[in-house]
């Protein structure tokens, strides 16, 4: 290459990296112009992985896309992976004649049967000590003085590539390790245990949940503690339906509901005749929960008799009908829950301790609703969505002031009062809406809100006032002057009202 083309090489390429902002569009263009203005058939700018140790080819110029993602390397591989390895620039005169060059992309198949003589010329693209790529090139038929000239040259526009190139690995490792950390986190999701009926995001109901994946699977028996109203039927249902008897009975029974006449006929059944008005043989709830799960809600109210009846069953899996003589075998996985404190009771001698360690094999406690606020608007969510097909209706939102009742409460009735709440309110509504006084008066009370009702107009004129100063900011995401338009009132009576409640329409703004 003469000097004058040498030249104006290094000219272009310096003009394109001084005005491309396009880091990515920079490198092609560069072989294009090396490729233009001397006998070069192919021209290709590798990268070294870090994370990988592998070499891979960024850009390239005379490689179709099959070619270019065959180039990948080992540090020490083939002709690229040595020069990343040691450093040192690898020029070979013919690329037929030596056994370091192992033609990995296959450009060079048909090449290699022809009459031409083609070099190969590999030199480093450094950051400081560090190799950090290769600037690659075939070239045709070069004499001795020709081929090192062409490496002195390649090596000038290597030291230009340095700070551009090492710009683009460390782009490269980054969407690779992001790419890897999605992999990671779809796999994680893809395995994670999502219940169907329980609804919850806060941290304590996924520690709930991963407890109920890890014990689904096991035939332990599980005691799940809980308030009135949590939702403890939900999870036995849940256990069961993802453990491996899922396909077998799933029981339920109500041992409060129970009168003491006729529990132990219940669980294990009678024989004809055992007692007045058996008529006939009856098959018990242990029984026909043969294979399967039965779930023993509120156990805490057994009588002590059938407390000890029922531990027989726990150690040995078998009973007696009333009535009969004949022992019955049964394979039956036992799910137990209470809102009582059984601690509390077996100290007072009302529930038998050796009752309680053999149910107490893997306890689970639900939260109560107060303890996972956060989890309130998407159960809101659902119920809306349940009782607005159960009762044809179309309510679409919640008021800022509804949102606020239901968020101080501190629901004793937990799940189940919330649902009822919504239910009301979803029926009284008249305008698709929920507002705050379509809420029962136990939530609107001075000890859940924080504030004092009272039955003068003033006061119920202040409270509506409120709600739509702050429905109009929930509605313009905490602008004022929108939400004043909106009111149809002024920017300066919106500012006053503001100040009067004192609402922060910042809150809004998210």
């Amino acid at each position: 290459m003469e000097q004058a083309v040498e030249l104006q090489v290094l000219q272009e390429i310096s003009t394109i990296l001084d005005e491309s902002e396009d880091i990515k569009g920079i490198l092609t263009p560069i072989l294009k112009v090396i490729s233009d203005n001397s006998p070069m058939l192919r021209g290709a700018i590798t990268l070294l992985n870090r994370d990988t140790k592998e070499i891979l080819i960024e850009t390239a110029h005379g490689f179709t896309d099959t070619q270019k993602k065959k180039g990948r390397y080992h540090l020490g591989e083939g002709i690229t992976g040595n020069v990343v390895k040691s450093g040192q620039s690898v020029m070979i005169p013919d690329i037929s004649k030596d056994s370091r060059y192992i033609n990995k992309t296959g450009a060079e198949d048909e090449l290699l049967n022809s009459e031409s003589t083609i070099s190969f010329i590999s030199v480093p693209i450094k950051s400081g000590k560090d190799v950090v790529g290769t600037l690659n090139g075939s070239f045709e038929n070069l004499d001795e003085s020709e081929a090192q000239n062409y490496l002195k040259l390649l090596s000038i526009i290597a030291s230009m590539l340095a700070r551009i190139v090492k710009i683009r690995q460390e782009l490269r490792e980054e969407n690779e390790r992001l790419v890897a950390e999605n992999r990671r986190l779809k796999q994680e999701l893809d395995e994670r245990y999502t219940p169907e009926r329980i609804i919850g995001r806060s941290q304590v109901m996924e520690q709930l949940f991963s407890l109920i994946a890890q014990v689904s699977k096991s035939d332990a028996t599980v005691i799940i503690r809980g308030e009135s109203g949590t939702g403890k039927e939900l999870v036995a249902q849940e256990i069961h339906d993802n453990s491996l008897r899922k396909k077998m009975p799933f029981i339920k029974v109500n041992c409060a509901a129970l009168s003491e006449s006729i529990i132990e006929s219940e669980f294990f059944g009678h024989e004809k005749g055992a007692f007045t008005g058996a008529f006939a043989a009856r098959k018990g709830r242990f029984e026909l929960a043969d294979r399967g799960t039965i779930f023993l809600d509120e156990i805490g109210e057994l009588s002590p008799q059938m407390q000890g009846k029922l531990l027989r069953v726990l150690q040995e899996q078998e009973f007696e009908r009333v009535g009969g003589m004949k022992t019955i075998k049964v394979n039956v996985r036992i799910i137990a829950a209470t809102n009582r404190d059984l601690e509390k009771d077996v100290a007072r001698g009302a529930f038998r301790e050796d009752l309680y360690y053999r149910l107490n094999v893997f306890p689970l406690h639900i939260p109560p609703l107060r303890e996972r606020k956060s989890d309130i608007m998407l159960l809101c969510d659902h119920f809306i969505e349940k009782y607005n097909k159960k009762n044809r209706c179309a309510i679409k939102r919640i008021t800022s002031n509804a949102i606020d009742l239901l968020m101080m409460y501190h629901w004793p009735g937990n799940v189940r009062e919330l649902e009822n709440c919504i239910e009301r309110a979803v029926l009284i509504s008249n305008d698709e809406v929920v507002h705050g006084y379509h809420l029962p008066p136990s939530l609107q009370s001075a000890e859940s809100s924080n504030t004092k009702f009272s039955s003068s107009l003033q006061s119920a004129i202040d409270s509506l006032e409120y709600e739509l100063i702050s429905d109009a900011l929930k509605n313009s995401r905490g602008n004022k002057a929108r939400a004043a338009r909106n009111l149809g009132i002024s920017e300066r009576i919106m500012g006053l009202r503001i100040e009067k409640y004192h609402i922060e329409p910042d809150r809004y703004k998210h």
